[in-house]
């Protein structure tokens, strides 16, 4: 007997993730409420300028990693489903409905009516299958999300069938994610790296022109599915390093939204005239990652010894001003299987001076951080890093680069040590343990060459696990290795501070940074 969810809340315990009705609009306004007072219903109109902290990387949405190009392109590709606005579950998007075969192997996604890309061609279960199986090809990247999927079927053109290996606690979430959004069959016929320049997909924008280190822009879908959307005639994502440039920008209306405005202006944007500042509920989580293949962080005594030396409750009142709490996890407390209970290393200067008398290091050593040029903050952090590592003799050298150089350098582990930060993509653990923990899940343990096999081997084991207190078990012993493994220094979890002007309407940040923006608009 199959059971078929359409118009009912249906909670999936086995991954903790809501799955919602069927649905016609996406997430409303008024859940995220609208930038100060609306003078009346949204209108149609108006080109906005969104200042970004840097540039997107790339518009290949199965091998990227940075959030500016991931929260960029979700305005062109969109998946079968998507995350609620709580960031909790996942709702109806290009499919309806679906229906799962009784040995929970076999799931048939009807799909959404008059869905239409935005060169006007229809989209198609063709369509559809070609998208999931390019991500399972990936040599890097997402790959790792679909690995329990075996085969996609397109028996009719609004019928997708997906056949799994094995059951897949998290089959739903990981569908949600941008990596699984749908783009045209065979590229529309072009190669992959012609697709990629201009990139077409379903969204409620479509592809305009990227100036690369200087802006891209997006235009009005004319054929996106919901209908009135999108408001805006354009968004242009600027690149815009610099927190003072981009605090600048916006209060002098060359700029309707500042993406992390810094953390010390928070108070006075909220009181500036004309200006909204939002402190959104979010997954972020900041580190500080260690560089394995580089000496003497092989050595998790010189790890943990850093990990201790850091007064995490310090750094969130010199860089946050209050506004965020310690980490004591991989994982951030609004995920799932989140384990409240699971210490960390926390300040312990006493702790940290044993670690390092256990090291290879001793006598302490030299090392360097890289810091993204114009991000004060994590200039901020790092200074405050250099001051707390002489005690253990270790003499920390800074070194700040262009955003995008510090971005590749992290990624192709060119650096010993780097501030990092994860956004949650989907809402279930999977993705953030097998991106962290598994150095063949494509992002080489987030890009720290960490490698402890068991960690790897509970990961996989949750990822197949259908009962939630097992799944619990499972997790708490990841987060708990995780941290004495030492092989990121958890810091802090934080709020996504979004400055806008106040004639901006409907905009919301999502706990996992989803971003709508076709229910944005622009009062006159």
């Amino acid at each position: 007997m199959k059971v078929r969810l359409t118009a009912a809340k249906v909670a999936i315990a086995a991954s903790a993730v809501v799955v919602l009705a069927a649905c016609g609009s996406g997430g409303s306004s008024s859940a995220g409420g609208s930038s100060g007072g609306s003078a009346g219903g949204p209108v149609h109109g108006g080109n906005l300028i969104f200042d970004a902290v840097q540039d997107a990387q790339s518009m290949n949405n199965t091998t990227v990693f940075d959030n500016n190009s991931i929260w960029i392109f979700e305005q062109i590709f969109q998946p079968l489903y998507t995350v609620t606005n709580s960031g909790k579950g996942v709702m109806p998007w290009l499919a309806t409905s679906y229906t799962v075969s009784p040995d929970k192997k076999t799931y048939t996604f009807t799909l959404r009516k008059g869905v239409k890309f935005s060169n006007g061609k229809p989209m198609t279960s063709a369509d559809v299958k070609f998208s999931i199986d390019q991500n399972r090809k990936a040599t890097q990247g997402w790959a790792y999300l679909d690995t329990a999927i075996s085969s996609v079927g397109d028996p009719s053109p609004d019928t997708v069938v997906i056949h799994l290996k094995y059951p897949w606690a998290p089959l739903l979430a990981d569908l949600s994610i941008f990596a699984n959004g749908i783009i045209p069959n065979n590229y529309g016929g072009q190669t992959e790296a012609q697709f990629y320049t201009h990139p077409v997909g379903t969204g409620p924008f479509m592809w305009d022109y990227w100036h690369k280190g200087q802006a891209l822009k997006l235009v009005r879908n004319p054929y996106y599915w919901q209908k009135g959307k999108p408001y805006l005639n354009s968004i242009t994502w600027e690149d815009v390093p610099s927190d003072n440039t981009r605090e600048l920008n916006l209060k002098g209306g060359q700029a309707q939204i500042d993406q992390t405005p810094a953390w010390a202006t928070v108070a006075s944007l909220k009181t500036t005239p004309g200006v909204d500042m939002y402190l959104f509920p979010s997954t972020q989580t900041n580190y500080l990652a260690f560089n394995e293949l580089r000496k003497p962080f092989q050595d998790v005594h010189v790890r943990r010894a850093i990990s201790y030396a850091i007064n995490r409750a310090a750094l969130v009142k010199a860089v946050l001003f209050g506004n965020g709490k310690p980490a004591n996890s991989l994982f951030p407390p609004q995920v799932p299987y989140y384990q409240a209970n699971t210490p960390g290393l926390q300040y312990n200067l006493a702790a940290a001076k044993a670690e390092m008398a256990k090291s290879s290091v001793p006598h302490g050593f030299t090392t360097t951080i890289l810091v993204p040029a114009g991000n004060s903050d994590y200039v901020t952090i790092a200074t405050i890093l250099q001051a707390e590592l002489k005690p253990l003799n270790i003499k920390l050298n800074i070194t700040q680069l262009d955003p995008n150089t510090v971005n590749n350098d992290e990624q192709t582990l060119k650096y010993d040590m780097v501030l990092t930060l994860w956004t949650m993509d989907i809402p279930d653990p999977d993705e953030l343990a097998t991106f962290a923990v598994d150095p063949k899940s494509g992002a080489r343990s987030f890009f720290t060459a960490y490698d402890n096999p068991t960690v790897v081997k509970d990961t996989h084991a949750a990822e197949v696990t259908s009962n939630p207190t097992q799944r619990q078990n499972l997790y708490n012993i990841i987060q708990a290795a995780s941290a004495q493994d030492a092989f990121m220094a958890f810091l802090y979890y934080s709020p996504y501070p979004y400055a806008t002007t106040s004639n901006v309407h409907g905009f919301f940040v999502t706990p996992l940074g989803n971003m709508h923006m076709e229910n944005v608009w622009l009062s006159k």
